[in-house]
This record gives structure tokens, C-alpha cells and sequence, in this order.
């Protein structure tokens, strides 16, 4: 009985763990229309944006090229479907912001 026991708290302390360590989509990410064909982990219409960070960490300029990206849209990367150019509905200074928030994601 006593294991059981504490097997439950240990169990009900990694699954604290675990949402405590999540990330929500940011509002400028709703506001801009981005959570229509994306999440943060895992496949929706285009990539999880842990995918994206985990694809293209540590290369050179590379938050240059996926705002470009972002921007004017694009295809053939991730699939099939194309990615919707967003400017200038979406401004270039927060297709930076949010390009900066999917590249520190883990």
C-alpha cells in the first residue's frame, strides 16, 4: 500500500513538472493569425515551432532567412503545403519577435 502510494505523488509531481515547463503560444502569435497552421510542439498545417528551432539551431543568419520566410511565404521545406506570405499584414518588427521566440525554443 505504501508503494502505491508513493508511486502516485511521484506521478502527480512529474505530470506538475511537465505543465510547469510548458510553453503557450504567445498572443502576438494568435493575433497574427500564426496558430491557424501551427503549435509549438508537433505538426498541425506547417511544422511544430520546436521543430523549426531544433532544423535550423546554430546556423548562421538564420533568423534573417525564416523572417524572409515568414514574410513572403514559402514551400517544399516542410511538405507539400505552402506557407502564406504574411507582410504586410504582420509587421517585420514582430515576424522578428516571433521568429526570435520559435529560435529559443527547445
Amino acid at each position: 500500500m505504501k508503494s502505491i502510494v508513493v508511486s502516485m505523488i511521484a506521478a502527480a509531481g512529474l505530470m506538475a513538472a511537465s505543465f510547469a515547463m510548458a510553453v503557450d503560444m504567445p498572443d502576438l502569435a494568435k493575433k497574427s493569425g500564426c496558430i491557424a497552421c501551427h503549435k509549438i510542439e508537433g505538426k498541425l498545417v506547417g511544422p511544430g515551432w520546436t521543430d523549426i528551432a531544433k532544423k535550423y539551431k546554430g546556423q548562421a543568419g538564420i533568423e534573417a532567412k525564416l523572417e524572409a520566410k515568414v514574410a513572403k511565404g514559402g514551400a517544399g521545406v516542410w511538405g507539400p503545403v505552402p506557407m502564406i506570405p504574411n507582410s504586410p499584414k504582420v509587421s517585420a518588427a514582430d515576424i522578428k519577435t516571433l521568429v526570435t521566440f520559435i529560435m529559443g525554443l527547445k
